[in-house]
């Protein structure tokens, strides 16, 4: 689709398919934006078609140019503060960035800065983007890999509804202690808190639906691990984590669900993010590496990336 920036302004030329469809439907059911933030677009006369304010229910033409205010300057979300980033994708809509190690994805309270969020809100903030920056999904403090950011609030109210709807594809490797027996599978355990623990999660009958695929890509016979790649049905907190712990195969490095120190964090990686862009309909893949500080490591020689196709 073809689509452009003007200052504040996103301007897309209306595709053949969309011969007909109003803003409304545009918004609606195109892009399931929430009822109130539709709202507010109306009463702010946030879009116009080739450059005039036009009726909500009018039928739009192909080759017309729809006009939105999506870009305004706001506070940044979390407080900007300089950490050395990977980008692995950005537009003027979203951002991929590859999560280090030790870091977590969004700070817990507002005095926090050492979070992935506050090195994005810094990174746009030298690029002279004075922006909110929201992440989309998150990812442990010791898991790394690939993040989803919204740069505005309405790519952020589409992600949020992708995310849900299971239209955001992602891909992790994991380096589990003992030898997968199956080449692929699938673990189906509803996963609820730990009253015993604060922070862990375990596989609970009054637990929330939580559905994990896996395919054995390699098993380390010296070492008596077993890499895998994993794919998610659902997003539930730890659930790799918990559900490779349920099953006897706990991750390497995972001494909070019964895996031995052999790293100083659990062996998880987000490997590959996927989907179709919003605004444009291209098809987004997205492939982290390892980040730099741990290539040279002895996780990194077993936890490869680059050796499969994902």
């Amino acid at each position: 689709m073809k689509s452009k920036r003007y200052g504040d302004w996103f301007e897309l030329t209306v595709p053949l398919e969309w011969e007909g469809f109003t803003i409304d439907k545009i918004l609606r059911n195109i892009w399931n934006a929430p009822k109130k933030q539709i709202h507010q677009m109306r009463m702010d006369k946030d879009i116009k078609v080739n450059g005039e304010f036009t009726p909500w229910n009018a039928p739009l033409k192909s080759n017309d140019k729809l006009q939105i205010k999506m870009f305004f300057e706001e506070a940044a979300g979390g407080v900007p503060a300089f950490h050395p980033l990977e980008v692995l994708y950005e537009d003027d809509h979203i951002m991929v960035l590859n999560k280090p190690a030790h870091m977590d994805t969004h700070p817990n309270d507002s005095s926090q800065t050492n979070t992935l969020l506050n090195a994005a809100a810094y990174y746009l903030q030298s690029e002279g983007e004075y922006q909110k920056v929201r992440h989309v999904h998150r990812l442990d403090r010791d898991t790394t890999g690939a993040v989803l950011f919204a740069k505005h609030s309405l790519a952020g109210s589409i992600l949020d509804r992708m995310l849900e709807e299971r239209l955001i594809k992602r891909t992790y490797l994991a380096l589990v202690h003992g030898k997968i027996k199956t080449k692929k599978g699938k673990i189906e355990e509803p996963i609820g808190r730990d009253r015993h623990h604060a922070t862990r999660r375990r596989v609970s009958a009054s637990g929330q639906p939580a559905i994990t695929h896996f395919q054995l890509l390699k098993t380390y016979e010296k070492e008596n691990l077993s890499l895998i790649k994993c794919q998610l049905e659902t997003g539930r907190t730890h659930q790799i984590r918990v559900h490779f712990s349920h099953i006897g195969h706990p991750l390497a490095g995972d001494r909070l669900y019964g895996g031995k120190p052999l790293f100083d964090r659990q062996a998880l990686h987000a490997a590959k993010l996927e989907f179709i862009h919003p605004f444009t309909l291209e098809k987004i893949i997205c492939h982290a590496q390892l980040p730099e500080e741990n290539k040279s490591s002895v996780l990194s020689n077993l936890l490869n990336v680059e050796k499969f196709e994902l």
